[in-house]
């Protein structure tokens, strides 16, 4: 019997970020400069392949300084950011340590920092316990930024009187997320203040508007990358509000449903900012196996970003 044939959409740009692509040379320098073992304090970028592969060159993972018994050895922070507290607890342990937080998500800390100076009160929409959310609001002191994450949140937000109050955001929510819930604060808060550039990051957009362009074209949709990912998780969700309700996050556990795959026509295919490419490729492998396979890559927007490591790797 011949194989089905199936039509595959690869949205474009897909997967590595420039601020994915800075983290992992940063930790593959340290090791060449520092030799081996180098920590990580979280995991360096939300995917399991990645950090399996930086562990056989010498990484050696931790979620706190106090779990690095060598504090002789370099630590490398992750991109997601720290809070301010994690570099200071390095120089009190007179820790050697690299800074890999991607330079969009420093972005949004200075400018937490200087509205803070400027006397506002702030607002951070994200997701609560996501690494870069507990850096975000470590940069301020305690109480002088507060969580909104859903519109709901924001309609129950309470503030004092008298104060002036501005918001930023997590990187790597969707625009869409983000739109309804800053609808709402300037709707409660006319005067409330935006920051001057969207703090949305390019990449993060990118991938979402890759995905909107062809989702509606798809019978199922599939994106490659980490349950921990939020990138990845917002991508699933995009591809379900832009017409292709069947879409799936495929992650290292996944079991691929052929079946589901036999009922379709035309797959559309996007990975997260933290999955490497080799993970789409043997994704595609697999297909190619039980189905008779056509490629079209869909090309939205051609990426340029790069992010130089820091000097003293070099």
């Amino acid at each position: 019997m011949k194989n089905k044939e199936i039509k595959i959409l690869l949205s474009a740009p897909r997967g590595f970020c420039a601020g994915v692509e800075r983290a992992i040379e940063i930790v593959e320098k340290a090791i060449h400069k520092y030799g081996v073992p180098v920590y990580v304090r979280h995991e360096i970028v939300h995917n399991k392949f990645v950090v399996d592969d930086l562990k056989k060159k010498g990484a050696i993972f931790v979620e706190e300084l106090e779990e690095i018994k060598d504090k002789t050895r370099p630590v490398i922070f992750s991109a997601h950011g720290v809070p301010k507290k994690v570099p200071s607890e390095a120089e009190n342990f007179k820790m050697t340590y690299v800074d890999a937080t991607c330079p969009l998500v420093s972005k949004v800390h200075r400018e937490a920092e200087n509205l803070y100076k400027m006397g506002y009160h702030l607002i951070l929409i994200g997701h609560q316990n996501h690494p870069e959310v507990i850096g975000t609001m470590g940069q301020l002191p305690e109480g002088s930024i507060d969580l909104i994450q859903n519109e709901d949140e924001a309609k129950k937000y309470k503030f004092e009187k008298g104060k002036n109050l501005a918001f930023v955001t997590q990187t790597t929510l969707s625009v869409d997320d983000t739109k309804d819930i800053i609808e709402v604060l300037k709707e409660r808060f006319p005067g409330i203040r935006e920051p001057q550039k969207e703090d949305i990051c390019y990449a993060t957009t990118n991938r979402q508007m890759a995905v909107k362009n062809i989702a509606k074209n798809c019978d199922i949709f599939f994106v490659i990358g980490s349950r921990n990912s939020s990138n990845s998780v917002r991508l699933v969700e995009v591809a379900k509000k832009s017409g292709c309700l069947n879409a799936h996050l495929i992650h290292s556990q996944s079991e691929i449903p052929y079946d589901l795959i036999e009922n379709s026509n035309t797959i559309g295919i996007s990975s997260g900012a933290s999955a490497p490419e080799i993970l789409v490729e043997n994704f595609i492998e697999k297909l190619k196996k039980k189905f008779s396979v056509s490629i079209d890559e869909v090309e939205i927007i051609k990426e340029d970003v790069i992010f130089k490591v820091p000097k003293k790797l070099n």
